[in-house]
């Protein structure tokens, strides 16, 4: 009975034998393998389905997740594409997934931010324009939204979040069709950071890149690198098979964009997290982090992040513009 279960279960795995057929084969052999069944079927409730879009501009992945079952999924990071020479916007990448949902016949049901990105605009707004779909973001955002408001300079900013159509706090849950999605409260690279744990996948965002490349910068406004210790330890604690979505990778050594690894696979050989304790991580950490330049777009894409990727009004002359404090984010590097 044990050898036919498991042999009935690697059959389904490795794609020879479809789930409806389990029991069917069982019986034919003499045994009842509805134990079989029902153990697939938990799987099945837990796993989605993940594309990443790379966007070698900035080395960020929009991510599309989605619950095989139903047909429904998540958008994750968007990037409204930005060129800071021309000033010119496009949406280039997010039509890409826009061509991805509607090539496989899928329904949006939300669009997440992880965090108020600092290297590229976010197109939430604009996904919410052509699908619909509700926009959600870290409750924590309010405090993002303060910080910023006072170094822009900036009274009209409404900083209650009203932007977002929700604002998730730690261990909200909400649903990808079947799948179920919890967040969790991961800061420590800014103050509103969350990563989105969808079936068997976590969607990490800034906080643990791939295992070749370390872990984020926590040297922003608002950043922390002893938070992003306890931030990245909560992640590490989920299930060791656990599939890890990093929000960027920069292809260390020219090879080619990566980002998808597994807990395990981080907890082993990420050089910032194996054998690591708090304090020799911090000062890792601390010392990397002096030595990086601000990103190129900082100054301009916070002021569209924090507003969910609504771009600046237009002003009287049909022209948007945005507006770049000089000298407040230290000495340049």
């Amino acid at each position: 009975m044990r050898a036919l279960t498991l042999y009935a279960i690697g059959e389904v795995l490795d794609g020879r034998m479809q789930r409806a057929e389990v029991e069917i084969f069982g019986k034919g052999n003499g045994f009842d393998l509805s134990g079989a069944a029902v153990w697939l079927d938990r799987r099945d409730a837990k796993v989605s389905r993940v594309m990443g879009f790379h966007d070698a501009r900035t080395g960020s992945i929009q991510y599309v997740v989605t619950d095989p079952a139903t047909g429904a999924c998540a958008v994750i990071d968007p990037v409204l594409d930005f060129d800071e020479k021309s000033g010119a916007t496009a949406t280039v990448h997010a039509d890409a997934i826009l061509d991805y949902v509607r090539a496989e016949g899928l329904t949006v049901e939300w669009i997440l931010d992880t965090h108020p990105h600092a290297d590229h605009f976010s197109a939430a707004a604009y996904l919410k324009e052509k699908t619909g779909a509700p926009t959600a973001i870290g409750a924590r955002v309010v405090d993002v939204q303060k910080l910023w408001k006072d170094i822009y300079n900036w009274p009209e900013l409404a900083t209650d979040g009203s932007q977002w159509d929700r604002l998730f706090s730690d261990g909200d849950t909400f649903r990808v069709g079947n799948l179920e999605g919890h967040v969790m409260f991961s800061p420590g690279h800014t103050l509103a950071s969350v990563s989105y744990v969808i079936g068997d996948a976590a969607f990490v965002h800034d906080t643990i890149f791939m295992p070749d490349s370390g872990t984020a910068r926590a040297d922003f406004p608002g950043g922390s690198a002893k938070v992003l210790w306890h931030s990245i330890q909560r992640i590490l604690a989920l299930p060791d098979e656990t599939r890890v979505f990093t929000g960027h990778d920069y292809q260390p050594g020219g090879r080619h964009a990566k980002w998808e690894s597994t807990v395990s696979q981080q907890k082993r050989s990420n050089p910032h997290l194996a054998d690591m304790t708090e304090d020799s991580f911090v000062a890792l950490r601390e010392a990397r982090d002096r030595t990086l330049p601000m990103p190129r777009l900082i100054l301009h894409a916070l002021q569209v992040n924090v507003r969910a990727g609504q771009l600046p009004d237009p002003e009287d002359n049909g022209r948007r513009y945005l507006k770049i404090p000089l000298d407040a984010l230290g000495a340049a590097r």
